[in-house]
């Protein structure tokens, strides 16, 4: 090799034209056939990275500049790296859709169709490819990072949940967010051949449809209420109250009882006393009865949550009866599930 090897020779005009809108859009980050495209040769290509004008982000994958990369260009090299096809999936799809706030973990989920297996004989460590003849890209237009669409991500990341619990959170979070309708999600589910947990998919739909925003919501609903016969709240229920709006969780319209479902993450004090404010405005205002439970009340102990309840909807003009759930001890009913009568573990 020839010090003449290392010449940089100008981009012809239009290539150059191009080549500059390319890298501007893909946020510095371009492979090595689009800088050949370009009219760059090897030992061009090669002399950049020596002298450290570009660094090498993954085989064949740079960024045309020095210094740290941006989000934006770590996932375009991730896109440039998975090849023709590929496509923001999963949990990373996620963040560009604002699902979530935040990137969750380090890996770039991509997804690419199922006639390709680019990680087969070469996995690039930080890239988890997936191979999918199920989803599609939702296009935004040339030069966007490429991603599956908002429907698709959800039913992808509901397919690799550990639990139905965390699948329903996805749903939960793009329906509240106003990021994908219902109905998009069912016309997404019907397209696709193989569902994990379908059935309870279609009735989950249904609930989120109806304003149930959490995972924890929804066991409210299945494991507290519709469990134990009680009536039928409304969720996210809009109410104008002392001239502001509230919005509550489950509202019995019928009877002026609440009952507000706290996540795990609901101790930090300044929320806990602007709950507890509200609270206590509600009672006082309206005569409104707030019942408020966290995790363990809508789970372990959705049982003795659906004895609670009851009561005050009973004292408050609800003349139906609840009745025990398929729990072997479940005492809803029963004179054992009357608030304040002690009971003994077994």
């Amino acid at each position: 090799m020839s010090s003449n090897d290392f010449i940089v020779m100008p981009i012809q005009r239009d290539s150059g034209r191009s080549w500059a809108v390319l890298l501007s859009f893909q946020q510095g980050i371009a492979d090595r056939d689009q800088a050949v495209r370009a009219g760059l040769s090897r030992w061009q290509i090669e002399h950049r990275l020596a002298s450290g004008a570009w660094q090498r982000v993954y085989p064949g994958v740079y960024a045309t500049f020095s210094g740290p990369l941006s989000r934006d260009a770590q996932l375009w090299a991730a896109i440039r790296r998975a090849g023709p096809g590929a496509m923001l999936s999963h949990e990373t799809a996620a963040e560009v859709h604002g699902i979530v706030d935040t990137p969750l973990g380090a890996v770039i989920h991509v997804t690419v169709p199922l006639a390709r297996r680019p990680a087969q004989h070469r996995p690039t460590r930080g890239i988890l490819v997936h191979r999918s003849g199920q989803s599609q890209m939702q296009f935004l237009g040339p030069f966007i990072l490429p991603r599956t669409r908002v429907e698709d991500t959800v039913l992808d990341l509901v397919a690799v949940a550990p639990t139905f619990d965390r699948a329903y959170s996805w749903i939960a979070r793009a329906v509240s967010k106003k990021l994908v309708t219902v109905a998009a999600l069912r016309a997404a589910l019907d397209g696709r051949r193989r569902v994990r947990w379908r059935e309870w998919l279609v009735d989950a739909l249904e609930d989120a449809e109806n304003g149930v925003y959490s995972s924890l919501e929804r066991r409210y609903v299945t494991d507290v209420e519709r469990a134990h016969g009680l009536p039928r709240s409304e969720h996210q229920a809009r109410r104008l109250l002392d001239g502001k709006v509230q919005y509550r969780d489950n509202w019995y319209p019928g009877y002026n009882v609440v009952v507000e479902i706290d996540g795990p993450h609901y101790h930090q004090n300044e929320r806990t006393q602007l709950d507890k404010d509200r609270d206590n405005r509600n009672l006082a205002l309206d005569d409104v009865k707030t019942h408020r439970f966290g995790p363990v009340g809508v789970t372990e102990h959705a049982c003795q949550s659906a004895a609670l309840i009851a009561a005050t909807l009973q004292r408050n003009g609800w003349r139906g009866l609840p009745h025990a759930c398929r729990k072997p001890d479940c005492a809803v009913g029963s004179d054992r599930a009357r608030p304040g009568r002690k009971t003994v573990d077994r």
